[in-house]
């Protein structure tokens, strides 16, 4: 704002490019009312000036401006019908999301597409990138893949997009298999993007092999020392129990962040490693990083499962008051069930009550799991009408009622329980299990007859179970005839 004036005194600024800058200017710092008057003041504008003004509101979440000044553009000539850059704008999800409403910036988008089919540019691998990306960031990951197929030429970015939008929505084996899939084509190269992508999926998913194979390949191409893939390879191993490799990787990093830092916290917790979880926090804010929620829900996790009340309630203070960080359900959750394994059941409904948390399934489920290891049946029944208001069609909810009733004997509210489920519930999904086979992530669930080599697996199951049996009869046999 005090060079515009300077710029209009040199009679610069009805030049498109000065015009370009001050535009882009405006718009980094939030001043879009200026950014447009600029943008209107100019009288020759140029299709650089127009895309940059429409980049402007697509990354502000402005969908409607941008698309009144895109067909302003094309009403005005064919020099100004807009290009790859200008579509590839309007495809490219918003920073922020102020005032429009997400189906509707969906809707203009999916308009878009049809206007990049229509004049050409899905050979643009720009334009391509940025409709897949889109797709997948609103989570339809199908419209997404079928972008990426009909992609004529395919760059590094275009595959990272496709196995990040796999990965962040639940579908880690599709985000792996792409990923073998681009290592066979060979046209593109894999960066630290890509890998830290696919060390995520195999951290949901719990794929040791896998992690342990991405490992050896950035190990080869040189890519570990990159902080992301290092911070993703901290989680794989530790979601897969490897807490050897965590440690060894968290010292050849030079320069842990705080998602280095919080990653090492949230892994030891998740092992159970409660002390080594309170230490690793504790040495980073010996180190001089500030801490986020993130790594205080580590560090209250691990104090919730070893059930180290005064560790975990000064932390939380700690948090809230220290560093003047809000706490979000999760830490509320974390919270209720800590102090419910302590046996403090009045004080985790203090909780509940006071923090105003009746609201949330999330930290009433953690209450009612409290009340059901202390068996107080009571506040259970509190908890199970808060749940069937908040959430009455979730089949999870009532299995939790179910389970705690069950617990404490109280059969009569167990059958009520299960009746009202059976009303209410249409589909229960079964909880399932997995099992890696041959470097393949297999799930199942109970009595599954469909999954490969399922008889085999139950014959080898009863094999060992006699196996067992026979040994513990033989020790049996061996002490009474010592004692005889």
């Amino acid at each position: 704002m005090a060079l515009h004036p300077l710029i209009l005194k040199s009679g610069r600024a009805s030049r498109p490019h000065v015009a370009t800058r001050l535009v882009v200017a405006y718009a980094d710092s939030g001043c879009l009312p200026h950014a447009r008057r600029v943008f209107d003041e100019t009288p020759h504008k140029d299709l650089i000036l127009c895309n940059a003004m429409v980049a402007c509101y697509a990354a502000h979440g402005l969908a409607l401006h941008a698309w009144s000044l895109v067909a302003s553009m094309r009403r005005s000539g064919p020099d100004l019908a807009g290009d790859g850059f200008t579509f590839s704008a309007l495809l490219r999800p918003p920073r922020r999301w102020p005032d429009d409403d997400a189906g509707l910036l969906l809707r203009l988008r999916a308009l878009a597409h049809g206007l990049v089919l229509r004049l050409g540019h899905l050979a643009d691998v720009v334009v391509a990138t940025a409709l897949l990306d889109m797709y997948a960031k609103y989570g339809r990951v199908a419209d997404a893949r079928r972008v990426f197929e009909a992609m004529v030429v395919r760059n590094v970015v275009s595959w990272n997009a496709i196995i990040v939008g796999y990965g962040c929505h639940g579908e880690g084996k599709e985000a792996v298999e792409l990923f073998r899939r681009m290592l066979r084509d060979g046209c593109c190269r894999p960066d630290e993007r890509t890998l830290a992508s696919v060390l995520s999926s195999c951290a949901n998913m719990a794929a040791a092999s896998e992690a342990t194979q991405v490992h050896a390949y950035a190990q080869k191409k040189g890519l570990q020392g990159f902080l992301q893939v290092a911070n993703a390879l901290i989680m794989a191993y530790g979601k897969n129990g490897f807490v050897r490799e965590v440690t060894r990787i968290f010292a050849m990093t030079d320069y842990p962040d705080i998602v280095t830092w919080s990653s090492m916290v949230s892994s030891y917790a998740y092992l159970g490693h409660a002390k080594d979880a309170i230490h690793m926090f504790e040495r980073m804010l010996q180190q001089g990083v500030q801490p986020d929620g993130i790594a205080f829900l580590g560090v209250l996790s691990a104090c919730s499962h070893a059930g180290l009340v005064e560790d975990g309630l000064h932390y939380f203070l700690m948090m809230t008051r220290g560093y003047r960080i809000g706490p979000s359900p999760q830490h509320l959750a974390c919270l209720v069930d800590l102090l419910g394994r302590a046996g403090r059941i009045e004080d985790a409904y203090d909780v509940v009550v006071k923090l105003s948390c009746e609201s949330n399934a999330d930290i009433i489920g953690a209450f009612l799991g409290a009340c059901k290891m202390r068996g107080n049946i009571e506040l259970a029944k509190w908890a199970t009408d808060k749940l069937l208001f908040l959430e009455p069609s979730e089949a999870v909810n009532y299995l939790l009622m179910s389970n705690t009733f069950a617990a404490a004997g109280d059969w009569n509210e167990l059958a009520k329980v299960r009746s009202v489920m059976r009303n209410r519930c249409v589909n229960k999904v079964p909880g399932c299990s997995w099992i890696e086979i041959g470097g393949t992530v297999q799930t199942f669930v109970s009595n599954d007859m469909v999954l490969h080599r399922s008889m085999e697996m139950q014959q080898m199951m009863e094999l060992t179970i006699s196996e067992v049996q026979k040994e513990c009869n033989e020790d049996t046999i061996y002490k009474d005839s010592l004692l005889i």
